[in-house]
């Protein structure tokens, strides 16, 4: 399967303003790129790239007073097959886990399991452990959080998440992280494109956050906010929660002025390279 995807935002700064972006699908995903990733801007800016603590490809550049777009497209080889699953994934005890997961065991910006560890033991302390646990944790949160993009709020952490019950895709990753956390699981916030493909089409489309659980001595995706197995997802970065990941940082106020995402299936089509104006 070959899968296009892009964005277009559009932000407005009143004075030069340094920002980074995480927009770049992640290094994993090269080999399968059948279209080269561009990325442009309008006005056209010097940028620059790094590649951050957690393997993130981060794009630089100064916004100058006004309106700027970023514009980003590329089409990329899928498997087309849905999210694995495997019941006998079990759990790594902490004495055994890699060094470089042991940050995601720990509370942060988002996740905060000193308030919710009770909540966690108390809720899935009886729960068989391994992949059984981690889906109990992910149709809790997807039961428990009623979806409203009007209810957004970027300040929203996973015990509030909690105790509003409402929320986006973010707070669904947000809080089962957390939850995972205080069972002693690693687990890490995913940022990326995920199309309607083999479901029903929702519009606007928009980047997705859902989460990578250590199990089995790999890194598997759960999703509480869908909770189901999906097809073609594009990770662009994961990190402990949201904050390591924005879409876009700013050192200065900027305005949005537009957003626009696509992901879809153009299996047979011709690899076309887009017009961006």
């Amino acid at each position: 399967m070959l899968i296009r995807f892009g964005h277009e935002i559009s932000i407005q700064c009143q004075n030069p303003t340094p920002v980074i972006c995480l927009l770049r699908t992640r290094s994993e995903r090269k080999a399968d790129i059948r279209s080269l990733e561009t990325t442009v801007t309008n006005p056209d800016v010097d940028t620059s790239t790094y590649t951050d603590l957690f393997g993130n490809t981060c794009l630089r550049f100064v916004a100058p007073p006004g309106i700027l777009t970023v514009w980003g497209d590329g089409t990329i080889e899928d498997s087309g097959q849905t999210d694995p699953v495997d019941w006998d994934a079990q759990e790594i005890p902490v004495a055994d886990l890699p060094d470089e997961c042991l940050v995601y065991l720990l509370g942060s910006r988002y996740c905060e399991t000193d308030r919710l560890s009770q909540i966690a033991w108390d809720t899935f302390g009886q729960t068989a452990p391994g992949w059984n646990r981690v889906q109990a944790i992910c149709n809790f949160v997807h039961n428990h959080i009623t979806f409203n993009y009007m209810n957004a709020r970027a300040t929203r952490s996973a015990y509030e998440a909690y105790s509003d019950r409402t929320g986006v895709c973010r707070d669904y990753a947000h809080l089962a992280i957390a939850l995972c956390r205080c069972m002693n699981i690693p687990a890490r916030y995913v940022n990326g494109y995920l199309g309607d493909i083999g479901v029903p089409i929702l519009d606007p489309m928009d980047f997705s956050a859902w989460m990578e659980v250590y199990l089995g001595g790999r890194w598997i995706t759960f999703d509480p906010r869908n909770n189901k197995p999906r097809i073609g997802r594009i990770v662009v970065a994961h990190g402990r929660d949201a904050a390591d990941v924005p879409l876009i940082h700013s050192f200065g106020p900027h305005i949005l002025s537009s957003f626009r995402v696509w992901t879809y299936d153009v299996t047979g089509l011709p690899l076309v390279k887009p017009v961006t104006s």
